[in-house]
């Protein structure tokens, strides 16, 4: 099957024709623009989508209420917010547009998507593909270990919120906003521009000692909803702040012992985290070399 992975899994190429994709509510999300070109072999598949939309109002209507606008990276490397779909959308889509492509593209989709098939089967292999989708960023092993723990932490108290009947996505961020004030001081969204960031991953721009007490915010919030059985989002939003002040307090601790902020502005846009890391234990090696010399 003409069907290859780039590197950073990313993009993947039907035809030599190159479909982004992106990782967004576990599971893989493709560029509909991308979808409608291999489909259709038009010059302009923007255009043709919308006329697309219109002539079709049921996939018109499917579109805009189930395809999110998720964050892709565009020919000349910048991010932007791009209609997209997961594998059912896709098949959906498929169905309304005639294409000698259609048929070849179903299987490479089926192909492409048993990969997640893989990854639900066994959790270790998506943790494995994870790790090296950010070794070929330029994360250390370190940071990646930290990263990774924090993901399944994250992942463990969206489900005990769930349980807890915290069920939309905006009581999800408003929980998360007060975990984070309480440990940091700043809401994601502050976190963001104090960093310079815009459409970033927040966490992926985090050294280490963030990451370590955005997981002990998290960690504790999901001890504490169990401890006292919270129910609802109001008592959920008490235990988030109980939980974050639990990581705020140790923070400050650290800080007063070290007299190092832990909050930081850095970010890696520029230079990744490994490099980064690497410059930091050259540069204290110069120090000591110096003071010893002294």
């Amino acid at each position: 099957m003409d069907e290859k992975v780039n590197q950073d899994k990313s993009l993947v190429v039907f035809h030599d024709k190159k479909i982004r994709r992106t990782w967004f509510k576990e599971e893989w999300y493709f560029s509909i623009v991308d979808v409608i070109e291999v489909l259709t072999e038009s010059l302009n598949p923007t255009d043709y989508l919308k006329k697309l939309r219109k002539r079709d109002f049921d996939l018109g209507n499917y579109i805009g209420t189930n395809c999110p606008q998720v964050e892709m990276s565009t020919i000349l490397g910048k991010i932007r917010n791009t209609l997209a779909g997961n594998t059912k959308d896709i098949f959906r889509i498929i169905q309304s547009i005639p294409s000698k492509n259609a048929e070849p593209f179903k299987q490479w989709l089926a192909q492409v998507g048993y990969e997640r098939v893989q990854e639900i089967e066994n959790p270790e292999l998506a943790q494995k593909r994870m790790k090296e989708l950010y070794k070929a960023k330029g994360y250390s092993d370190d940071w990646i270990e930290k990263r990774v723990r924090g993901i399944a932490i994250r992942g463990e108290l969206t489900d005990e919120w769930k349980k807890r009947d915290i069920n939309e996505d905006k009581e999800y961020s408003i929980l998360t906003a007060e975990i984070s004030k309480a440990t940091f001081g700043m809401t994601p969204s502050e976190y963001m521009m104090f960093k310079g960031l815009k459409k970033e991953n927040l966490r992926d721009h985090m050294d280490d000692l963030e990451l370590i007490f955005t997981m002990l915010g998290e960690a504790s919030t999901i001890r504490i909803a169990r401890n006292k059985d919270a129910k609802g989002f109001v008592k959920n939003k008490e235990v988030a702040i109980e939980g974050g002040k639990v990581a705020g307090i140790a923070r400050g601790e650290l800080e007063k012992a070290s007299g190092q902020s832990v909050v930081n502005p850095e970010n890696y846009l520029d230079v990744s985290e490994k490099e980064r890391r690497m410059r930091l234990k050259k540069d204290k090696s110069q120090i000591s070399s110096t003071t010893n010399e002294l």
